[in-house]
């Protein structure tokens, strides 16, 4: 017998030019970021922060010096249930990266960092990474002296990014689903009459910036996720759509 646990569908609807400006909006294919978002990210988290700023990176203009990278996030949100289930509106041909560095040029980093020409540091076209042809929205932070191994200012950095994409997000909401340009849905059921499948992920649960949140309110968000640090590392069950809907979200 076979039985139906969730439905998730994602609706995406695809970008082709990304520009600042003082509203967000999408027209035409074309993503307006409000520049005053930056200011305003930056006031909540001004105990870590010392500045930040935003700038768009095209496909050709990918011979750019970064520092060291934090993440690479799809923008996404939910418009109808929580996360591995109901509707999901999604943009494609754009992402954002977050990266750090400290005010005395201390790249963000534990272990190794990955500061560099961001066509020779990122495989692109790979799991986790932007595609070829992906417009990259990137949020650098520069943190306080010492800051870039605090764990409080590694979450900082991605909460004041959040913020601005949370922003986005807002208006991906009201877009009408039917106006988009591609649509999955995808079943969670059971067979009793089959063998149960687990796949089992390691995921990073250490120091400052090596941690994993779970769960957030939004796809790859942070607000409302839980830290697998802070649960002790314990496991942690996802549902095939939890992990198809963004329901895991990597601190470095």
């Amino acid at each position: 017998m076979i039985k139906e646990i969730s439905k998730l569908v994602i609706k995406a609807f695809n970008i082709e030019n990304v520009y600042l400006s003082n509203k967000t909006k999408i027209e035409e294919c074309c993503l307006y970021i409000n520049e005053n978002l930056v200011e305003e990210a930056l006031n909540l988290n001004k105990d870590y922060i010392k500045s930040l700023d935003i700038k768009v990176i095209n496909k050709k203009d990918r011979n750019v010096f970064v520092n060291s990278i934090m993440d690479f996030i799809p923008i996404a949100t939910k418009v109808l249930g929580k996360i591995g289930e109901g509707v999901t509106h999604t943009l494609t041909g754009v992402c954002v990266m977050l990266t750090g560095i400290d005010e005395n040029g201390v790249q963000v980093a534990e272990f190794g960092s990955s500061e560099g020409f961001l066509n020779e540091q990122v495989i692109f076209n790979h799991p986790g990474t932007p595609s070829d042809d992906d417009i990259i929205i990137h949020v650098n932070v520069v943190l306080f002296n010492g800051m870039g191994t605090v764990r409080k200012a590694i979450i900082a950095s991605h909460s004041a990014c959040d913020y601005i994409v949370q922003n986005i997000r807002e208006y991906v909401k009201k877009l009408t689903g039917k106006n988009c340009d591609e649509k999955h849905e995808f079943i969670h059921s059971i067979d009793n009459t089959k063998k149960n499948i687990a796949i089992i992920k390691q995921v990073a649960g250490q120091g400052a910036m090596y941690d994993t949140f779970v769960l957030p309110d939004e796809p790859c968000g942070v607000s409302g996720a839980y830290s697998i640090i802070d649960l002790g590392n314990a496991p942690v069950l996802l549902t095939p759509n939890e992990y198809r809907d963004g329901a895991i979200r990597a601190m470095y």
